[in-house]
């Protein structure tokens, strides 16, 4: 039985008074990791608050949010790899970076166990690639770094708040207890303005890995296939719809330009809920009006079992809180989808 534990947030002021109109106007913004489902609608919010917004890219994803809308000629975009340190000391200075948000990573559980080293490499590697150059660049003073709930690893107590150890034993939830730590390191030794995010499980339109529960189960409810669960189904996660995600890293990098306080803190953000596999499948399938048996598969491996993220320290220090609820989240996903499905 898990236990509810009382929340002890660090000793920080609560929220100041919000920044002025037009903070990201004409603010020049790096976005690493631009072509994933958060990058892609964090540069969309960007664009719409008149950022302006460099996307490091390294693979040409031609379906991404990024590249398959009107976003791409509304953003520089300087190709490469994060863990190329001296292509992203070019990037900072010629671009004259004011804001990072760091989001690239190898993010898919399954390719972590079979690929350790890769991910390793690209979630530790590319953390501190950036962060260097970040050091080395006066200009940059703002950076959210994209940690997760999986750093804190598998906890008895529940749910995790910020003060919980980081302990990750499985290869993609190490890297982030890696990251994670490093960036804390970067902050208290050498100054370095960075703040954490950790986020329980991203979901919404534009997630074109369909090996993830909910644009899988989207995806074969719309062809009239089974779902398919590759856990048995009993795996309880923090589910967090990206469009909260996206405004939440807005939030904390209008805050760390005003509080140098903040420097090296973590933020979890969530809805706060609790939601197992299996009835997470029900609500989508419920939610779209179909009746189809689900696939499960009992096949997932190296799985923490139960994750649920406390975000009172958010709401506390930053003034934060969700606007989608899960199921006017999942509608709106639903509906992406659908209307991405139908141009195949």
């Amino acid at each position: 039985m898990v236990k509810k534990t009382t929340v002890v947030a660090r000793a920080l002021p609560s929220a100041a008074k919000p920044p002025a109109k037009g903070f990201w106007r004409d603010r020049r913004v790096l976005v690493t990791g631009a072509t994933g489902l958060l990058g892609g609608w964090l540069v969309r919010r960007l664009i719409a608050e008149r950022a302006d917004v460099v996307a490091l890219v390294r693979d040409w994803v031609p379906r991404s949010n990024l590249l398959s809308s009107d976003l791409l000629s509304r953003v520089s975009v300087a190709r490469g790899d994060v863990r190329d340190q001296e292509l992203l000391e070019r990037v900072l200075g010629e671009y004259e970076i004011d804001t990072v948000f760091h989001l690239a990573a190898q993010t898919i559980v399954g390719v972590a166990n079979r690929n350790p080293v890769s991910t390793l490499d690209t979630n530790i590697r590319g953390t501190w690639a950036l962060l260097e150059a970040a050091r080395r660049s006066p200009l940059v003073r703002s950076i959210i770094m994209a940690s997760s709930d999986k750093a804190y690893g598998d906890h008895e107590q529940l749910p995790y708040d910020e003060t919980a150890a980081l302990r990750g034993e499985h290869p993609y939830d190490a890297s982030k207890s890696c990251a994670d730590l490093i960036a804390r390191m970067y902050a208290v030794t050498f100054a370095v303005p960075v703040a954490i995010t950790r986020c329980g499980n991203f979901y919404g339109g534009g997630d074109l890995n369909w090996n993830r529960l909910v644009p899988g189960t989207i995806r074969s409810a719309l062809k009239g296939e089974r779902p398919v669960i590759r856990s048995d189904g009993s795996l309880i996660r923090d589910y967090f719809y990206v469009e909260d995600g996206a405004s939440a890293y807005m939030c904390l990098a209008e805050a760390l330009h005003e509080r140098e306080e903040l420097r090296g803190e973590a933020f979890n953000f969530s809805n706060e809920l609790q939601v197992d596999v299996l009835a997470l499948t029900k609500q989508i399938l419920a939610r779209m009006k179909m009746k189809l048996d689900i696939d499960v598969r009992s096949e997932a491996m190296h799985e923490i079992q139960h994750q649920w993220l406390s975000a009172a320290k958010a709401r506390k220090v930053l003034g934060w809180k969700p606007r989608f609820t899960l199921e006017e989240g999942l509608d709106r996903t639903i509906a992406w989808y659908r209307e991405f499905l139908a141009r195949d």
